[in-house]
């Protein structure tokens, strides 16, 4: 028995000496992924187009919304003096009004997802291949991004080398 114990004590210390070898093999750098989208020109260009077409939508948004407080407020002034017909016909306009307003947000939610993708996705490609590059000329073995870390040295952000390299690639 003490020769069995004897031995899985001498395999497990083995086998945390080969993980300890392993683990200072291993070298990690962190990416800012917002800084990188943020501070790029590629990813400014692409903020510019997707914040200028939201801006826009905003606006009809709003009209729309002025237009649907404007009715409720004239169902509430004016409903007690109109027949019943007419606060019938008035409630089906203001929740057909509200069901269309409601589609076209819906419709403007897809429309932005897709403008995002036409936008951010050639540059999330581009940024793969040179996080790829300069993880193989660094050496580094793991490249996390910033937001699933909860420490890290700043020695070991690459976000500024990257964002220099997407410039370069992407003129």
């Amino acid at each position: 028995m003490k020769r069995v114990l004897g031995c899985v004590v001498v395999v497990a210390v083995f086998c945390l000496q080969s993980q300890v070898s392993l683990a200072a093999n291993v070298k990690i750098a962190i990416i800012d992924m917002k800084q990188v989208l943020a501070t790029s020109k590629a990813g400014k260009k692409a903020q510019g187009v997707i914040e200028k077409k939201m801006k826009s939508l905003q606006e009809s948004f709003q009209k729309d919304e002025k237009e649907l407080a404007k009715m409720q407020d004239e169902m509430k002034k004016k409903g007690a003096a109109w027949s019943d017909k007419v606060k019938k016909e008035k409630a089906i306009a203001f929740q057909q009004k509200r069901r269309d307003m409601l589609e076209t947000r819906e419709k403007a939610n897809r429309e932005m997802q897709a403008l995002r993708e036409e936008n951010i996705n050639p540059i999330l490609k581009k940024l793969e291949d040179i996080v790829d590059d300069v993880a193989s000329d660094k050496g580094y073995t793991l490249v996390l991004p910033r937001n699933v870390v909860l420490y890290s040295a700043k020695s070991i952000d690459i976000t500024d080398t990257i964002v220099s390299k997407l410039n370069k690639a992407m003129r």
